[in-house]
């Protein structure tokens, strides 16, 4: 049999967020842990909403992540289009057919009334609801208004006596809808559908076999269950996944634009890290590790795993995953070449106006600063940071300046040389400052900080910075000698 059918939906209102991600990401999770496939759908129903260009944006943004769609408005598929508004006509039939069967019925009433009614629950501090005046209408007064050409929508006739259904993750659920809200418009008059029936329509039409979304909808289901039942189809199986929520439980701000992915990226996350952390403060695997790559999420994954509890997410641990997750890519052949590449490129963005000299830049080199600041950096571009300059930009240091500091300058240079002609794996941090020590106490009268100032401005031309053994080892032993060399020589 052919696997799973889950679908994301989102709505071309803006970008994607880290609270969509996670929905997308357990669609993904669930369709690759069974062999099903994963489908986006973009939501475009209030069309006064739809920003232009946000359902590509959101599409790229699924790429970005790792977690591409089987099936999407980009991708194509055998159950297209992918995009509500350009199936407004299978929505018309299932209207159609509600209608023709006494299911749902027209309602002409204006939206001066509905604000009425509106006004007049608020004030008496009742829930807002439709009266179901128009559900008594014969089918004399409604021929009579449609001649009159008056405007209606149409509403879904809610019935009493819910079936309860079976939540993947709630367990057992029902709402008795009827009692707690008027009859719901289905249809606009613009022909265009409401959520209710459009996600009962396309859910169908595609396939779908279980439904995972937010825990909003779960109040809904009962409503939809009564559409399937009146549609005469089957429904999928639902299951609810709790609200993401700020760590001190508040809603997720959107406003500040922090929750984004194209922040996320553009502020050089890896996806693994973002993937890492929405799954790490929710539930539904088996334990609770950072650094855990998709395919660990993947075969650790069990929907009867996810509990009800609202997801906290804590933002400020994101750069540690960040952390692990380079650390990761970095110890990866394959991965390690592109991040190569990428710190290639930030170099020349950074420091790019600044005399690069080309051998600074060769793969060997820059592969050997990856390597080293392996687990000390949280982001690739950590590197270009001004306290890392010495690594790109070779300083150019007279002979006279390092002559201001010590008398002895060609002494200590010959005996740091020295030691740099070791083997390179007993090029320590730890081993480098007593061999440093040991350097200084061989000199007539430099005292040991006037040295490490010395060694510090003929390696970076700089009086700040990381200690000298850390720049030696970052440097590597030809690049420190070569330094050496050139501000004895000038």
């Amino acid at each position: 049999a052919p696997g799973p059918r889950v679908r994301f939906g989102p709505s071309p209102t803006g970008f994607l967020h880290l609270g969509g991600l996670r929905t997308a990401l357990y669609n993904y999770i669930f369709a690759k842990k069974h062999q099903g496939t994963f489908i986006l759908r973009v939501e475009d129903t209030d069309q006064s909403r739809v920003v232009p260009g946000a359902a590509e944006g959101i599409e790229d943004m699924l790429d970005w992540a790792g977690i591409p769609p089987d099936e999407s408005p980009g991708r194509g598929g055998p159950a297209g289009p992918y995009v509500q508004s350009r199936r407004l006509e299978l929505y018309g039939r299932a209207g159609a057919a509600l209608l023709a069967s006494g299911a749902a019925y027209r309602c002409f009433c204006s939206p001066q009334r509905l604000q009425l009614l509106r006004r007049d629950a608020l004030r008496s501090q009742q829930t807002p609801r439709y009266d179901n005046r128009c559900r008594h209408l014969t089918p004399a007064e409604v021929a009579q208004k449609l001649s009159q050409g008056l405007d209606c929508v149409i509403r879904f006739r809610l019935e009493k006596g819910v079936e309860p259904f079976q939540d993947l993750v709630y367990g057992w659920n029902k709402h008795e809808v009827a009692e707690v809200e008027g009859d719901p418009v289905i249809l606009k008059g613009d022909g265009f559908p409401t959520y209710h029936l459009a996600n009962v329509v396309d859910d169908h039409h595609m396939g779908i076999t279980h439904v995972l979304r937010g825990t909003e909808w779960l109040a809904s289901t009962s409503k939809h269950l009564l559409l399937y039942k009146a549609l005469g189809w089957e429904p999928p199986q639902f299951g609810h996944l709790p609200l993401l929520l700020n760590k001190d439980g508040g809603k997720l701000s959107k406003r500040q634009g922090d929750i984004f992915l194209e922040r996320f990226a553009r502020d050089g996350f890896l996806p693994e890290a973002l993937l890492d952390i929405v799954t790490n403060c929710g539930s539904g695997f088996t334990e609770k590790q950072m650094g855990r790559t998709l395919e660990e999420l993947i075969s650790q994954f069990e929907v009867g795993r996810i509990t009800t509890h609202s997801a906290l997410l804590d933002l400020e641990a994101l750069p540690e995953f960040n952390r692990i997750h380079l650390t990761r890519h970095i110890e990866n052949q394959g991965l390690r070449q592109k991040l190569v590449r990428e710190l290639q490129g930030l170099v020349e963005l950074v420091y790019g106006d600044q005399q690069v000299d080309p051998d600074v830049l060769e793969n060997e080199y820059v592969e050997r600063v990856l390597l080293l600041r392996k687990g000390h950096i949280s982001f690739l571009k950590n590197l270009v940071s001004s306290d890392y300059s010495y690594l790109w930009v070779r300083p150019s240091v007279s002979r006279q300046q390092l002559q201001t500091i010590s008398a002895e300058v060609d002494e200590i240079g010959q005996l740091v040389v020295g030691l740099m002609t070791r083997p390179a794996a007993a090029l320590t941090v730890e081993e480098l400052n007593k061999d440093l020590r040991s350097v200084q106490k061989q000199t007539r009268e430099t005292k040991y900080s006037s040295m490490m100032q010395l060694l510090r401005l003929a390696l970076s031309g700089r009086q700040h910075g990381p200690s000298v053994a850390e720049m030696m080892v970052t440097l590597g032993a030809e690049e420190v000698c070569g330094r050496i060399h050139r501000a004895l020589s000038s």
